[in-house]
């Protein structure tokens, strides 16, 4: 089996003292043309690419992401759709596909697995596939090349934080705070201590998302995890301000993080 693209991005990283930059976008908003340019120019100033597969039941996901979403829907994205845009795209950056679980049982985990593998899918994370859950779809999951992401949120008790990072592969995306996604005007006081016990349950790099809306926020979430995600802030400056906006926010939070120092 090959190596892990993630793992080759996070050593790259590494060597170079720097935080990784996630920007999360829906694939098919806020229209097809629109959401393939998007995705080629925010990995020019990012590290790893979230692309979100829309899902017509996003609990999970605040009104940002939901009004993509359901947009992206009414033009008739899917998860093929999704997978021909990441295959048009094609980035050099490694890219995670985020999804519900029923959008790929639909579609087949088998061919799923198969068709994101031979695109160069980096990594799945399904968002509502706790820990355990489904140790088929886990398994199915680990034999392939995509990393398993997981999700943990701030209040994962110990034990339940070690079963939850057991499987795990590429990094673990960390829930900055408990609700739905959509930006925030501060980040959670407890953060430092949630990531330290994250760090504590595994050695993937830890990548903090959920909230996350300003280049202060950036910076502040790049002196303490290994990775920032961004996703409803950015996906309401693509709908509002385009293409060009999208990616001058995107630069706007690069500067910033690559002003702090990142941890070791």
């Amino acid at each position: 089996m090959s190596e892990s693209r993630l793992d080759a991005a996070w050593a790259h990283l590494r060597a170079e003292g720097r935080t990784a930059l996630i920007p999360y976008l829906t694939a098919g908003y806020p229209t097809v043309e629109a959401s393939l340019e998007a995705l080629r120019a925010a990995a020019e100033v990012s590290d790893i690419v979230e692309v979100g597969v829309p899902f017509s039941d996003p609990l999970a996901d605040g009104p940002t992401i939901q009004r993509s979403t359901f947009e992206a829907l009414r033009q008739g994205m899917t998860l093929r759709g999704t997978l021909d845009l990441i295959a048009a795209a094609d980035l050099e950056q490694p890219v995670v596909v985020f999804s519900y679980l029923n959008p790929v049982l639909r579609y087949g985990l088998e061919r799923f697995l198969r068709d994101a593998e031979g695109l160069g899918v980096a990594g799945v994370l399904l968002t509502d596939l706790p820990a355990g859950n489904d140790p088929a779809i886990e398994g199915a999951v680990a034999a392939s090349r995509l990393d398993l992401i997981r999700l943990v949120a701030p209040t994962t008790r110990p034990a339940r934080l070690a079963q939850a990072v057991a499987g795990a592969a590429g990094f673990i995306y960390l829930v900055a705070r408990l609700g739905v996604t959509g930006a925030s005007t501060a980040l959670a006081s407890d953060l430092p201590g949630t990531i330290a016990r994250v760090r504590s349950a595994t050695p993937l790099p830890v990548a903090v998302g959920f909230g996350i809306s300003t280049p202060a926020q950036a910076a502040a979430v790049a002196g303490l995890a290994d990775g920032v995600v961004v996703g409803s802030a950015l996906v309401d400056v693509l709908g509002t301000h385009g293409v060009a906006g999208a990616v001058g926010f995107l630069r706007a939070l690069r500067e910033a993080m690559d002003a702090v120092e990142a941890p070791r």
